[in-house]
């Protein structure tokens, strides 16, 4: 291989992609921005509402989210989502916003994910015409194995939210267990006085 397709293809491996994946706390809104480098690129987008700060309380409404384009043009908006993925082509070239907004009382916490897909052509850095279809099927590979792990992530985000929701209806059946539990004891208690009162009642009533 030459050098020139050598330094071709370790452009591929180490500029391939540009992802963002974190997970917070929001309040009421937060924003994150993300920078499109090429036009034609696919960005990748997914969330998932994780868990509610109120052990109580999981909230079913989900959150808002609304992608900005660089010109402060709405691409997409996503209203009370638990759980949402999308992709879209980048039109323009330019810093990307995605501002939460949260309705609930509640903090929530939210696993975020943006990756930014770019497919290098062949024709941006060599014109080796023995080298073009290998240059175009390692960037669809690594395309699919970058596809993969996104696709991961997302799934990573839905088991945790799955666990904690689980883990919220556990506590709250062993306390509706315990809840109902004290009352049949009252209850019964309650009974046994009440039945009690009333012997003694008759008795008394019964010598007069």
């Amino acid at each position: 291989m030459s050098l020139k397709a050598t330094i071709v293809l370790l452009g591929l491996l180490w500029s391939f992609q540009a992802t963002l994946g974190i997970r917070f706390v929001i309040d009421r809104e937060e924003c994150f921005s993300h920078k499109a480098e090429y036009e034609g690129d696919t960005l990748h987008v997914s969330f998932v509402v994780i868990k509610s700060d109120s052990q109580w309380h999981f909230n079913e409404d989900g959150v808002d989210l609304v992608i900005h384009g660089p010109t402060g043009e709405q691409i997409h908006d996503f209203r009370e989502q638990i759980s949402a993925k999308h992709d879209f082509v980048v039109q323009k070239k330019g810093v990307y916003r995605f501002c939460f907004t949260n309705k609930s009382p509640y903090h929530e916490t939210i696993d975020f994910d943006v990756q930014l897909g770019h497919f290098a052509y062949y024709d941006q850095h060599a014109k080796d015409e023995h080298f073009t279809p290998l240059m175009e099927q390692i960037s669809k590979l690594e395309e699919a194995l970058y596809n993969i792990q996104f696709e991961q992530h997302w799934l990573e985000a839905q088991t945790d939210r799955q666990a904690i929701v689980n883990e919220n209806m556990s506590k709250r059946a062993v306390h509706k267990a315990l809840f109902e539990s004290f009352a049949l004891i009252g209850a019964s208690l309650l009974q046994v006085y009440l039945l009690r009162r009333l012997f003694e009642r008759k008795l008394g009533m019964s010598r007069v």
